[in-house]
């Protein structure tokens, strides 16, 4: 098992495998976009599956692929499908925003992707269009139902913003009536390419989430966490799927944090909120043996931040600014 310096158990890994995406919401990026890096400077997937390979034998459980938008990378099957022939990993999951996804849906059944995190913001199409500023609503939809026809574990990851869509958060919690799909209701957090636009106090944070579910569903029930869980769990009495709450900006989960990621280009970041730690591509490109990644890894878990607010306030300029596409969403 990895453990960092604060005893807490490493067992997951986030692995970005580009920086690039179909679509540009407006909390992750501008309107015209962000500089991608060069696809040379993009970890290859002989260098991801290296990495998955010493990590798992590390302790390392479970890996989430993320991009940027996972499906906008070529041959993306060919990651998950040699991914899966690596023992250790007990699950693999997958967060897309569902553009190119469908397609792929039965092959993720049969490859025994774990769970889907669909990012779905709102479900109105025209305020999808301004979230999103691009006409895909009825290509998200289309991988929505193929999702819940294959039958793999769903959650919709949607970010709450104020003067946006905090009108979709009750049709949102509607779906969980019928479905057996967990919406996650995600405070915005400052990597939209740009910085905080909201200083220290967020309009809708967590607090202001279940006191608005609260006074529409009084019986809104608190259900137990699992263990390292970034979400807060709740469910509504005769429905059949369940709410979850992710605090991203209060960042009151850090203290079980079992997660680390990787960036597009190599980059490890202990936590999202740093500035990253080193460049494992770096390492991997000048010859460095699985022995000495691995060394590398656990050197760097004994300098992690306690928390998020710890971590931001070690980066070189105090101020978080990236796009949430560069890192791994």
């Amino acid at each position: 098992m990895l453990f960092d310096n604060h005893n807490r158990p490493i067992d997951y890994l986030r692995l970005a495998v580009t920086d690039r995406c179909n679509l540009r919401c407006f909390y992750c990026m501008p309107e015209e976009g962000i500089q991608y890096a060069d696809r040379k400077d993009l970890l290859s997937y002989e260098e991801m599956l290296q990495i998955v390979r010493v990590f798992a034998s590390l302790g390392i459980r479970k890996v989430r692929i993320t991009g940027g938008e996972p499906f906008v990378r070529r041959d993306m099957m060919h990651l998950l499908r040699a991914m899966r022939d690596i023992p250790q990993l007990e699950k693999i999951n997958l967060t897309t925003n569902g553009v190119l996804t469908r397609p792929w849906v039965a092959e993720l059944k049969a490859l025994g992707i774990h769970t889907v995190n669909l990012s779905l913001d709102t479900l109105d199409r025209q305020r999808f269009f301004q979230i999103t500023r691009r006409d895909e609503f009825d290509s998200v939809m289309a991988t929505f139902h193929a999702l819940l026809e294959q039958q793999i574990p769903t959650k919709i990851n949607a970010v709450v913003m104020a003067g946006k869509n905090t009108d979709d958060i009750l049709p949102m919690v509607e779906l969980t009536r019928q479905l057996p799909v967990s919406v996650r209701f995600i405070e915005e957090m400052p990597f939209n390419g740009e910085g905080n636009r909201h200083g220290s106090q967020l309009p809708w944070d967590h607090r202001q989430i279940v006191a608005h579910l609260r006074a529409h569903y009084p019986d809104l029930q608190k259900l137990q966490d699992p263990p390292h869980s970034t979400a807060y769990h709740y469910h509504i009495p005769g429905h059949i799927g369940n709410i979850g709450i992710i605090a991203a900006y209060s960042r009151t989960f850090c203290g079980s944090c079992n997660r680390i990621r990787i960036t597009p280009q190599g980059v490890l970041k202990t936590c999202l909120y740093d500035a990253g730690v080193f460049n494992i591509r770096d390492l991997i490109r000048q010859g460095a043996s699985d022995e000495q990644l691995a060394a590398s890894l656990q050197e760097a878990l004994q300098y992690r931040a306690k928390d998020g607010w710890e971590a931001e306030k070690r980066r070189f300029d105090n101020a978080v600014h990236e796009s949430m596409s560069t890192i791994g969403g």
